[in-house]
């Protein structure tokens, strides 16, 4: 299995926090593994930043999952920072990216044909658009909140890989329509799939941790930590 990987005791200056499910934890991994200082990991599983996770308390984020809340303010203690608003460095998120999760092969079962596919035209139609924002709508609040703050915010496309629980077809259509979501709201977005996959679009064996079916591996967060020191962090 993937273990995720945190710090909050950098031996210099964090350059980024690193907040996100389990996706963040190969990037910590790497990181570490360069010499990269930086704060935080995986604070929850993908599914728990879909919907609603924080609150907008006093002009500051806070979030509602009471381990997620302790992870989080111990890694702003260890940036000395008293909450999002004094954030001093970029942020570095997998929140909402969790497109496993949103394409989960029951939860589009309704918009099968007759030969069991979701048609590429619902894939293409503001409806699709509108029920995949809607599966998001918490992690959309999150970046809505984080650009009103002015944070740098940086957000990593997930893996591509399709565990057998997730419809391929809505996996590759929702992933574009969250990360044009994210990038209407400042985010930068982290996209390595021109580099990780094959001609069918999907995870080279190469970038996938060897024990699990979603992850990527060493390599992958290597790839990500080259992007993150290419864009000044």
């Amino acid at each position: 299995m993937t273990t995720p990987y945190s710090t909050t005791t950098p031996p210099v200056p964090a350059r980024f926090l690193l907040l996100g499910d389990s996706h963040a934890g190969c990037v910590g991994r790497a990181a570490h593994q360069a010499g990269l200082p930086f704060v935080g990991g995986p604070v929850g599983s993908g599914r728990d930043f879909l919907g609603p996770f924080v609150d907008d308390v006093g002009g500051d984020l806070e979030f509602r999952d009471a381990r997620a809340r302790r992870l989080v303010r111990e890694s702003l203690d260890a940036l000395g920072v008293p909450g999002f608003a004094g954030l001093g460095v970029p942020l570095v998120c997998t929140f909402g990216l969790s497109a496993h999760t949103v394409a989960t092969r029951q939860n589009w079962d309704i918009h099968r044909d007759r030969h069991g596919t979701v048609p590429e035209r619902f894939l293409r139609s503001g409806l699709f658009g509108d029920l995949v924002r809607a599966s998001v709508r918490g992690a959309l609040a999150f970046y809505d909140r984080t650009a009103a703050l002015g944070l740098r915010v940086l957000a990593l496309m997930p893996p591509q890989r399709v565990p057998g629980m997730s419809d391929p077809g809505v996996f590759f259509a929702a992933q574009d329509v969250i990360g044009a979501e994210l990038t209407a709201r400042g985010v930068e977005l982290l996209d390595l799939r021109a580099r990780v996959t094959d001609g069918a679009g999907h995870q080279r064996p190469v970038f996938c941790q060897a024990d699990d079916t979603i992850h990527g591996n060493l390599a992958f967060g290597r790839l990500v930590v080259a992007e993150l020191l290419d864009r000044g962090l």
